[in-house]
């Protein structure tokens, strides 16, 4: 996206590089024999180097063969001009004397001929006359799928070589087409909101953020929100969009939340031909539950081999959750391809928001129904790890274990407001270092009061320590002795959190249960990373690390009895945090993640470390455990994965672990009851075997007993 302008009328590619496309994500060839039609004006900006070409891409299709999965996918027939002339897939043919390719216009048709396409490729003059022409014959399977336009054939160009094209009058039509208007995305993107009891003047505070793409200079700036009343569609506020991070935040303290409000946001385009347009985006906004308990979807990392993640969506929609908490990692790095931009903070942004789009397109329409709690963690802000050492700018190229920000301010608060500004407001707004914004706070919905933590904003970094050799946030010497690393004045959540965290803790206004949300669990609960046989002693990206640090947070709010929900690690798993002695503290739900990327696993028996009371189910790898810096930890289930093989994306996800969880809090039994779903179920279905093993428990709050349902 970051290397695309509308310019003149036309798309224009602005960089340089190798198999830059925009698709046309309302038209796909779904049966190519019944006959289409394709052209497009080309204009040549200018070149470095090797030219690319430029003209159509048809056939694009993952193995899902599915409009969103497909703009990501490789392969497709190429159709155009080239450094070798008119080419069509594998035959190319010699470009006509004069043929000047500073302006041309490009035609391809294809029609059913005995059992395949008869495809045609056509180079047009200016009056519209072939002035070249080339065929060729592909089986139908082979050209069912997205068509783009493409800047740069060659994909092995590098980003500051090749040609740059400006493509205006695409139009494509035939039956061959199937024509899906609700493919497209945007101007409204999606929408994330909160609910809020203030415990104030302001009652209940709706916050709900509107994302759009990026617009120009000249578009319009406002969008307006209404609400369906008996007589109709009524505004009742606007907002400004921000133009970095292209998020409109709409604000309505007293918001009645005994009602159930169909509501819709409405931009209007405007156009320089005077034809303006409405877009709209539709939802609802829940009334709070009052009588009976809270169903929460918790998920985490959702790493892009496995977009669009539909068997997560699917079980999102049958399970039909209250609310939802995304607790980091709604992209990494590799998301869309084009690698990251690091240094040019307006690119960069437009990089990161790219990237962040896979999770909205993922996700929005589960999103647009109910409460949303979402935020940001390392790879986020494009970093391997994050130490956030209150907001210091990272120094040299390792983005996975050293302190601080790698990403420029200005980018590292734009993922802050596009992931959190329908959030409450922050418990304490001021900015850390760099003027990097905060997200900290809380959000009391439905009798349940919830924190939620930035485990790493303040984290100190692993270049205060020394592990021993090799990374060094990573212990990989069994041998190794992990208490070296505690240093009472190393920092885990920091003074500003603890503060607050003292407060909440005490404060039981309008709530009378709590949970805590974060970024990952207070334990090192992983004896494996990476490949089956990658032992690592201990993982200072944990919240095991640093261990006084760590006790002080779980001593700080052990008294509320929280349940602690999170994630990041990959690894779903039940646990008992202790400090003083095994079970003194509270849970924590460490959730499967949405779609596994690096793998981990906790596999302490074949290791043969000691353990004591294993829990009455009798799985292996569970009981009380000191983990491998030494933190107490009790583990009631796990979620081991498989080494995942499959070729097909969701299949793989499913072996790697992957996979959602529920928890259902209740207020007035005070109890939670926490199920882990794998990725590839009917989490409706009943069957046992949908769940990883040890799942479904139910916590009892004043006791801090579990059982297995």
């Amino acid at each position: 996206m970051e290397d695309w302008r509308l310019r003149d009328g036309g798309a224009e590619c602005h960089r340089r590089g190798g198999n830059r496309s925009v698709h046309l994500l309302t038209h796909q060839l779904s049966d190519p024999a019944k006959g289409f039609e394709m052209s497009v004006g080309i204009r040549r900006v200018d070149v470095v180097g090797k030219d690319g070409g430029a003209g159509f891409r048809v056939g694009i299709s993952s193995e899902l063969n599915e409009v969103r999965s497909n703009c990501f996918a490789g392969g497709g027939v190429d159709a155009g001009v080239s450094a070798d002339g008119l080419t069509l897939g594998n035959q190319t043919a010699p470009l006509p004397d004069g043929f000047d390719s500073d302006s041309f216009r490009l035609r391809l048709v294809g029609r059913a001929a005995g059992d395949g396409v008869e495809t045609e490729l056509s180079l047009l003059s200016e009056e519209g006359e072939s002035v070249a022409q080339l065929s060729g014959r592909f089986p139908a399977g082979r050209l069912t799928g997205n068509v783009a336009i493409v800047n740069n054939y060659d994909r092995r160009i590098g980003r500051d070589r090749g040609g740059r094209y400006h493509f205006r009058d695409w139009v494509a039509a035939g039956d061959g087409f199937t024509v899906t208007p609700e493919n497209a995305f945007g101007p409204i993107l999606w929408t994330m909101y909160s609910l809020s009891d203030s415990r104030s003047d302001e009652g209940y505070v709706l916050k709900l953020t509107t994302l759009t793409g990026p617009l120009g200079e000249e578009d319009n700036r406002t969008l307006t929100m209404q609400v369906r009343r008996d007589e109709g569609w009524e505004s009742i506020g606007e907002a400004e969009l921000d133009r970095d991070a292209w998020t409109a935040t709409f604000r309505f303290p007293s918001w009645d939340p005994a009602v159930t409000v169909p509501y819709r946001v409405v931009y209007r385009q405007v156009c320089r031909d005077g034809e303006d347009q409405d877009f709209t985006w539709e939802g609802t906004i829940r009334a709070e539950p009052s009588d009976r308990p809270l169903r929460l979807g918790a998920l985490t990392c959702q790493n892009a081999y496995a977009f669009p993640y539909q068997p997560v969506v699917d079980n999102l929609a049958r399970l039909d959750p209250d609310m939802l908490y995304f607790s980091g990692d709604q992209l990494y790095e590799n998301h869309g391809g084009f690698g990251v931009i690091r240094d040019e903070a307006d690119a960069a942004i437009l990089n990161y928001l790219r990237k962040f789009y896979m999770f909205g397109w993922s996700f929005r329409d589960v999103m647009r129904d109910r409460p949303t709690l979402c935020i940001p963690d390392d790879h986020d802000v494009f970093q391997g790890n994050i130490w956030g050492e209150g907001g210091k700018p990272m120094t040299g190229p390792d983005t996975s274990s050293v302190g601080g920000y790698r990403q420029p301010a200005k980018m590292v608060n734009v993922v802050h407001r596009t992931n959190a500004s329908h959030h409450p407001e922050p418990a304490e707004p001021t900015p850390v270092k760099q003027g990097i914004s905060v997200y900290y706070g809380d959000l009391v919905y439905a009798n349940v009061g919830f924190v939620i933590l930035s485990d790493r904003q303040f984290k100190s970094g692993p270049e205060h320590v020394d592990t021993g050799g090799g990374r060094r946030d990573h212990v990989s010497d069994p041998d190794f002795d992990t208490s070296a690393l505690d240093d009472p004045d190393l920092i885990l959540l920091g003074e500003r959190q603890e503060q607050y965290l003292r407060r909440w803790v005490d404060d039981w206004r309008g709530h009378s249960i709590k949970v805590v949300l974060s970024q990952t669990v207070f334990a090192g609960v992983a004896t494996h990373h990476g490949s089956y046989d990658g032992y690592l002693k201990a993982d200072l990206d944990s919240g095991g690390w640093p261990q006084t640090a760590r006790d002080r947070a779980i001593e700080i709010l052990k008294p509320a009895k929280p349940l602690h929900i999170n994630g990041d690690q990959h690894l779903s798993s039940l646990v008992q945090y202790g400090v003083d002695g095994q079970r003194d503290a509270f849970w924590s739900y460490c959730t499967p993640a949405i779609a596994v990327g690096y793998p981990r696993w906790w596999r302490p028996d074949e290791l043969g470390m000691p353990h004591e009371n294993r829990p009455q189910h009798g799985l292996p790898h569970t009981g009380e455990y000191l983990d491998g810096f030494g933190n107490k930890i009790y583990v009631y289930a796990v979620g081991n994965p498989e080494v995942g093989t499959a070729d097909h994306r969701y299949q793989r996800a499913h072996q790697k672990g992957s996979g959602l969880g529920l928890v259902t809090i209740d207020p007035v039994a005070k109890t939670y009851r926490i199920d882990a779903f794998r990725f590839q179920v009917d989490a409706t279905d009943g069957d046992p075997a949908s769940q990883y093993p040890g799942w479904p428990v139910l916590i009892d709050q004043a006791t801090q007993t579990v059982r297995t349902l």
